[in-house]
């Protein structure tokens, strides 16, 4: 008999100025996903700030809760969600994963495709994503769809809206049990 495996999708509101903008537009209460394979979230990956201290520059980043931009946001609001996978599109999502961490100088946060979902208009950049085009696209790679649009107009709420995601946790990052230190 196999047991479950379940890759986890964590939205976040940092409250930054940029989160703030995006906020005031989207009227989501969350604005930036991350794809994570261990309730702890210690294997998470994203398009995001490459250093917290600079929200300019921007890529593929793997993401630290207690080194990278979270330590530097302590009231970070999220949610997390579990979607069941096979151990099969696990091993797919890693290869996918690979493939950036490999290549992580090259690929860019892709702004432009930001604004593109806002017109309902694709922006797609071969080595350019935003977060939850991202997300979306490493998932759609390894077979998984969720959605009947292309990633580079998946937003973050759509992940919130999807019926086959079960909340595991919703409330203060910092005060999400696995995490805890």
């Amino acid at each position: 008999m196999t047991s479950k495996s379940y890759v986890y999708l964590l939205l976040t509101d940092t409250g930054t100025l940029f989160t703030k903008s995006i906020k005031k537009y989207t009227k989501a209460p969350y604005n930036h996903a991350s794809i994570a394979f261990d309730a702890e979230l210690k294997e998470m990956y994203s398009f995001g700030r490459k250093n917290p201290n600079n929200p300019i520059n921007g890529g593929f980043v793997k993401e630290d809760i207690f080194t990278g931009t979270y330590s530097k946001y302590p009231n970070t609001t999220c949610v997390i969600y579990k979607l069941e996978v096979s151990e099969r599109e696990i091993e797919k999502m890693k290869r996918v994963l690979n493939v950036f961490i490999k290549n992580q100088k090259k690929f860019l946060y892709n702004l432009i495709g930001v604004l593109g979902v806002s017109i309902n208009e694709p922006v797609e950049f071969s080595n350019s994503f935003f977060c939850s085009q991202f997300v979306a696209e490493v998932l759609h790679r390894s077979g998984i769809k969720l959605w009947d649009k292309l990633p580079a107009l998946v937003t973050p709420d759509d992940f919130r809206k999807h019926k086959e995601l079960i909340c595991v946790y919703e409330g203060k990052l910092f005060d999400y049990g696995p995490i805890k230190k």
